[in-house]
């Protein structure tokens, strides 16, 4: 099969799993990755089977987790077109607010695991003058009182530009994906009425995705109306 290949973390739920039905209904066949394979499996079956959707357990904080994931893409699919890094997770605001654990967690699973599953990927993704987006946020535009996740947002939005540079001249693509307030399990409780549903930011990955090849939408602010900073 010829058909481009589409990797994204975080794939379980919420913007992770809307872009991948997006993705396939694209024409893509996708690498579905996250620590939670009974949810992955589900979705893999709805979205037509091995054939088109394969299941990798990932812990994106752990390199060797980054290469399996890898390497199970190509001996599944044979190639690697685009990468979506958008696993990550969010803390209370406040410096007293959440346990050391928690923080350390958070830091490596949005920054470091970002930059993991980047390296892992990047031979095959050069390989095919690809595409890495990453999942920023309008928090990594500007801080938020007491809030360590948008300093791990900032250091994402950093290394989308950085990855940019660096790629400079290989044809690859790269982008920074920056939500707003959205209606996820991301948020126990819900995010309330007005917030950006996980359609609209996946909308959003597939545009910058479907530009021709000379085009790089190096970042994309999405927020709701309803939403002033």
């Amino acid at each position: 099969m010829s058909d481009p290949v589409f990797l994204i973390t975080g794939a379980s739920t919420g913007i992770g799993a809307t872009t991948a039905r997006a993705a396939v209904a694209a024409g893509y066949r996708v690498v579905l990755a996250a620590r939670s394979e009974d949810k992955l499996r589900s979705l893999a079956g709805e979205l037509g089977g091995e054939e088109r959707a394969l299941v990798t357990r990932c812990d994106v904080a752990e390199w060797a987790d980054n290469e399996a994931m890898v390497a199970a893409a190509l001996d599944a699919f044979g190639r690697i077109d685009v990468v979506f890094a958008n696993a990550g997770f969010g803390a209370a605001r406040g410096w007293l607010k959440e346990s050391p654990e928690h923080w350390r967690s958070m830091v490596l699973t949005n920054v470091l695991g970002a930059a993991f599953t980047t390296r892992a990927a990047l031979p095959a993704v050069k390989e095919a003058r690809g595409h890495i987006l990453l999942t920023s946020s309008v928090a990594g535009r500007r801080p938020l009182p007491g809030s360590l996740y948008s300093c791990t947002k900032h250091a994402v939005s950093a290394m989308a530009e950085a990855l940019r540079q660096d790629l400079d001249g290989t044809g690859v693509r790269v982008t920074s994906i920056e939500p707003g307030l959205v209606d996820t399990p991301f948020f126990e409780k819900g995010a309330g009425d007005g917030a950006l549903r996980a359609d609209d930011v996946a909308r959003a990955v597939m545009y910058a995705v479907a530009q021709p090849p000379h085009v790089d939408v190096n970042a994309m602010l999405v927020r709701p109306t309803a939403q002033p900073t």
